[in-house]
């Protein structure tokens, strides 16, 4: 059986080693982020998707309610952007949109 001395440094090795490992992932996660929101920003200077502030007038003059959320994804090799909204009534509505034009291409109401 191992001392308390030899345990405590065991946990404390183990400690240190998740420590190290959520970093990482913590990291990689950001260095994710940075790399979405750049490829973003490029879209919008190349013109192939429209300013996310003209996207939320439009959507909420024809869907009104709180913006949940929002994502900017390439799919099919076009952009589209996904809006979660919650209605006046409470419901749920997820909108794509093609991110170039505005036009909505599905909507799914829970």
């Amino acid at each position: 059986m191992a001392s308390p001395r030899a345990f405590n440094r065991m946990h404390h090795r183990t400690r240190w080693a998740c420590a190290l490992l959520l970093a990482g992932l913590l990291g990689l996660s950001v260095a994710q982020a940075d790399n979405d929101h750049d490829r973003a920003r490029a879209a919008l200077r190349a013109g192939e998707v429209l300013p996310l502030q003209v996207v939320l007038q439009r959507v909420q003059a024809e869907y009104p309610g709180r913006v949940l959320g929002i994502k900017l994804e390439r799919e099919d090799g076009r952009w589209i952007y996904e809006v979660k909204l919650l209605d006046p009534s409470g419901q749920l509505n997820k909108l794509e949109l093609n991110a170039a034009t505005g036009a909505v291409l599905r909507l799914r109401r829970r």
